[in-house]
């Protein structure tokens, strides 16, 4: 397992500084719509590939996990972050409207299999697993880190290092299962148990960690510093992670899911996201959230299993 250690972050925090807190709310909450058009319009064949049923609803109902920063954010029933400005930018080259609403992270792949929604927008890992239900047009490719009080109490080091200790995970996140295969390993290994705190809201594990009922937490390394640059004005937490990775320990995809059986709004969103790569807008908005270092080169689909 790769050395984890410490440094500053002080570079990797001021490029997401220009995020700002928020508080949640179980309602829809619609984003005001934006004064100017972030693209130059349609693109026919993202358009064309639409199913006939959304192009004739004119809306796509996207499922996330309010807040979820740097992702979404809420500010009363306003809407910004990266998944908004993505959303429209989409919507403008497939000629609907993007509505994205509140539904708890762990319920958002049965809701959508409920057809309450048509997409997830909310930050959510690609897993090879999670590939056996969905479909993943890629957003961002980017790693985890671990979050700890300032100061590193505990000198947690490595992911070794939290064997022994409590420990806070977002229920059905990607880093529940490394955490469940590291207790395995601490078990064998004799060096203690790994007690797992698997708690609601993206922001739960922060206030566990904030109490000292666990240790640190894994939250994906754009999370992790935003959540290190604000809470308590920067003072709160401090990230651990490998300086070698900058991206993140153990990068992988984030991205978009629809449904596995449901190709042509995959394919749409595939052709709507290329169109946007090719047209530089993709990258402004990853650059406007400061985000630009987790881009990807061209619209993916599926990149868990494409990496094998």
């Amino acid at each position: 397992m790769k050395k984890i250690v410490q440094i500053s972050a002080a570079a990797t925090l001021a490029a997401l500084l220009g995020l700002t807190a928020c508080s949640s709310g179980d309602a829809a909450a619609p984003a005001d719509k934006p004064a100017e058009q972030l693209t130059s319009g349609v693109d026919d064949a993202a358009a064309a590939a639409l199913p006939a049923s959304i192009r004739e609803a004119g809306v796509i109902r996207a499922a996330a996990g309010i807040p979820y920063p740097p992702f979404i954010l809420l500010d009363g029933e306003t809407q910004s972050g990266l998944d908004p400005d993505l959303a429209q930018a989409l919507g403008e080259k497939l000629g609907v409207e993007f509505k994205i609403s509140h539904q708890a992270f762990e319920t958002v792949i049965p809701s959508l299999q409920a057809k309450k929604f048509d997409i997830i927008m909310s930050g959510m890992n690609d897993t090879v697993e999670r590939e056996g239900t969905l479909n993943f047009i890629e957003e961002i490719y980017a790693g985890f880190t671990i979050v700890v009080k300032a100061g590193n109490p505990e000198g947690i080091t490595t992911l070794e290092d939290l064997c022994g200790h409590p420990v806070a995970v977002q229920k059905a996140s990607a880093q529940l299962g490394l955490l469940e295969e590291l207790a395995d390993t601490c078990k064998s290994s004799g060096k203690g148990e790994l007690t797992i705190q698997q708690l609601p809201t993206a922001q739960d594990p922060q206030t566990a960690l904030k109490a000292g009922r666990v240790v640190a937490y894994p939250v994906d390394a754009p999370v992790a510093a935003y959540t290190v640059a604000t809470a308590g004005d920067g003072k709160d937490f401090e990230m651990i992670e490998d300086p070698e990775f900058p991206a993140g320990i153990n990068p992988v995809y984030t991205g978009i899911g629809t449904l596995k059986e449901n190709a042509e709004l995959t394919e749409a969103l595939r052709l709507a996201l290329q169109a946007l790569i090719e047209e530089g807008v993709y990258q402004d908005i990853l650059d406007k959230h400061n985000l630009g270092s987790f881009a990807t080169e061209e619209a993916i689909v599926n990149g868990a299993s494409t990496e094998g």
